[in-house]
């Protein structure tokens, strides 16, 4: 939970953050409650409107904000899926209004409390922006790049940053190299991140690094809802079954719009041209997609994104790191997309932020912030390690991924998980819990509880 703070924040304590993107204004949003002034590092000018920009190619894709990750951000952000609204975003019930084809087929369809909201990344990223906006401890820093860790005599720790700023001048665009101090560093910039070989430099060990890649790509297009829409559902998502590699999703955004998304993995990806992407969505295991899109007014043009591993680098097992200095977001972890889990791990891990420095401040009330570093991470890698499971464990249906295979159990929970699949199509009950798992609600172990595995034995022998 967001942790109620009591903490009197000295005038002097100033906090920073690399990356202005969704998990770096959530951490920002915790790092207000701590220190007097939060400076927010952002390589793209911002908008005032809820506008694509340079940082985020991957913005033109669909997003998905999951149940936990939506309320995760309520306790950030008191008061914001009343904005969500408001902005028109798309209010969806999971169960009811979202289509799901899957192992077993179409799943079934009830109303629940799962209820979310389905919007673009430019929107979503937009109204949390303002909210930091209107508040005077945050200050944005735009056009502006962090190149190096700045450090105390013995580095170990961290004391600020050197930025280059992009400075118009005559016609022409320059840098000016400026520093900035601070008692926190957050380094939330995403898969591009440079804090390993930061760290190199300061003469810390790097992280090591797991990559997961099926090689998936996908490609998306924003088409205009037809006036005469018959549709009683508000998405519909047509997974890939193995060993075939093609899927997709559909959801209604702001605006009257959809946004599509198809998806190949193992480099089967979806073209970019017109015919080839209604072509791709024709061919997939069920043509609601392309039944839908075929006579509707395509309103964008079909941007594609392939940099979809999954890649872990392991900050919490570094046994040295340096005070006043943590990394957050797909800095640490990113997932393949297509699962939905990237926003959402996001906000749990600003929450973990919280936790882990009210426990620090509470008791080091002059502000000393050793060990934050590593008991941050620490935490911020339990968070990771479901989404990475089911992630990675999706990826790995198909012999085309390469990394690390799973071992034995992994396999063989993966089949018994593919019989959970299959009842969900049959069961409202066990779709409702697999529903929760993906919304990262409850964890995948409840599958193993004893009325399940009974059920999934059952299955078994009935095949048999």
């Amino acid at each position: 939970m967001f942790v109620e703070s009591t903490i009197v924040k000295p005038e002097e304590r100033h906090a920073l953050v690399i990356g202005g993107s969704i998990a770096g204004l959530l951490a920002a949003q915790v790092l207000t409650k701590y220190f007097n002034q939060v400076i927010i590092i952002e390589r793209d000018h911002l908008s005032a409107q809820p506008e694509q920009r340079p940082g985020v190619p991957q913005a033109h894709h669909l997003h998905i904000l999951l149940k936990r990750g939506l309320d995760a951000m309520e306790q950030l952000f008191p008061g914001i899926q009343t904005e969500l609204a408001a902005s028109g975003a798309v209010a969806i019930n999971a169960s009811a209004n979202y289509l799901w084809y899957g192992l077993g087929g179409w799943a079934p369809r009830f109303s629940s409390d799962l209820n979310i909201y389905s919007l673009s990344r430019n929107l979503l990223e937009w109204i949390i922006r303002r909210r930091l906006t209107a508040n005077n401890r945050v200050v944005f820093v735009q056009a502006s790049q962090v190149t190096s860790l700045l450090s105390n005599p013995n580095r170990t720790q961290v004391t600020g940053v050197q930025v280059r700023q992009k400075i118009a001048h005559r016609q022409e665009t320059c840098g000016r190299q400026t520093d900035f101090s601070a008692d926190l560093i957050v380094d939330a910039s995403g898969r591009n991140s440079h804090a390993p070989k930061w760290l190199e430099a300061m003469g810390y060990t790097p992280p090591k690094e797991t990559v997961i890649n099926s090689f998936l790509g996908y490609a998306s297009r924003l088409y205009q809802v037809p006036e005469n829409s018959q549709t009683d559902w508000q998405g519909a998502l047509v997974t890939a079954k193995a060993p075939g590699t093609r899927g997709g999703v559909m959801s209604a955004v702001e605006g009257n719009r959809w946004i599509v998304t198809l998806a190949g993995i193992g480099r089967d990806y979806p073209p970019t041209d017109e015919p080839g992407f209604l072509d791709f969505a024709r061919s997939l295991r069920n043509p609601i997609i392309y039944e839908a899109i075929l006579d509707a007014k395509a309103i964008s043009p079909v941007s594609a994104y392939h940099r979809t591993e999954n890649r872990w680098l392991h900050y919490e097992k570094l046994s040295r790191l340096p005070s006043g200095f943590v990394v957050i977001g797909d800095a640490v972890c990113a997932f393949n997309p297509v699962y939905g889990q990237g926003m959402t791990t996001a906000a749990l891990g600003a929450l973990a932020l919280d936790e882990s420095l009210s426990k620090q401040l509470s008791r080091h009330a002059d502000g000393n912030l050793v060990g934050l570093s590593q008991s941050f991470q620490k935490q911020l890698s339990k968070i990771i390690a479901v989404p990475w499971l089911m992630a990675t464990g999706e990826d790995f249906r198909w012999n085309t991924t390469v990394g690390e295979r799973p071992n034995l159990i992994t396999q063989l929970m993966q089949q018994y998980l593919d019989q959970v699949l299959l009842l969900a199509a049959q069961s409202p009950d066990m779709h409702r819990l697999f529903l929760e798992v993906m919304h990262l609600l409850k964890p995948p172990s409840v599958f193993l509880h004893t009325n399940i595995f009974r059920q999934v034995l059952q299955r078994i022998i009935r095949e048999f």
